[in-house]
């Protein structure tokens, strides 16, 4: 009877620490600042393609009107 009752009690230990376990805690965390920085990084490229063409055109008109 007591070497059940231990075994018992060794088991419900186990499961316990398997369900209080934070190993995986880091992963999930490193994950959403990747997420946050690709959502980031995504809403700004419209105003840097922007600035980027309007640049190109303005060296493209200079370039247009030096060779003409």
């Amino acid at each position: 009877m007591q070497n059940t009752t231990l075994k018992l009690y060794t088991r419900a230990q186990m499961l316990r620490d398997s369900l209080l376990s934070e190993e995986g805690q880091d992963l999930i965390e490193y994950a959403l600042v990747v997420a946050l920085i690709a959502l980031a990084a995504t809403a700004g490229m419209s105003t840097v393609a922007t600035k980027i063409s309007a640049a190109f055109t303005s060296i493209g008109t200079k370039l247009a009107s030096y060779t003409s």
